[in-house]
């Protein structure tokens, strides 16, 4: 029999938003129905680079925009192993931050012709 295949529900927001009481609460909810569930905060603090990125929106520390948009990536890519230790079938919520997002992708537009 093929393994049950889970799911990944992701929060995302700008910080102080509400995203992990709301993630939180999403997880007490599927637990009570029976389900598995594990809630995924990001940025995870917890890490070299979770700590570069919790001093930099502490305000802590400034670093230039592209940088922080990798170490948001890097951060996440921490995780990956932890993710696959996961019993399958289970349900994933993740709180997840777009602070800086905005300001590190850009476009430019030529008005020359």
């Amino acid at each position: 029999m093929a393994a049950r295949r889970g799911a990944l529900i992701v929060l995302e927001g700008v910080d102080r938003a509400g995203k992990s009481t709301q993630s939180r609460k999403l997880v007490d909810a599927l637990c009570a129905l029976g389900h598995r569930a594990e809630l995924l905060r990001f940025p995870e603090r917890s890490t070299e680079i979770g700590k570069l990125l919790s001093s930099y929106l502490e305000k802590k520390s400034d670093l230039e925009d592209h940088s922080v948009h990798l170490l948001f990536s890097a951060n996440r890519w921490e995780q990956v192993y932890s993710w696959r230790m996961l019993p399958s079938g289970a349900r994933l919520a993740m709180s997840v931050m777009r602070t800086g997002l905005s300001r590190s992708v850009r476009c430019s537009v030529s008005t020359s012709s």
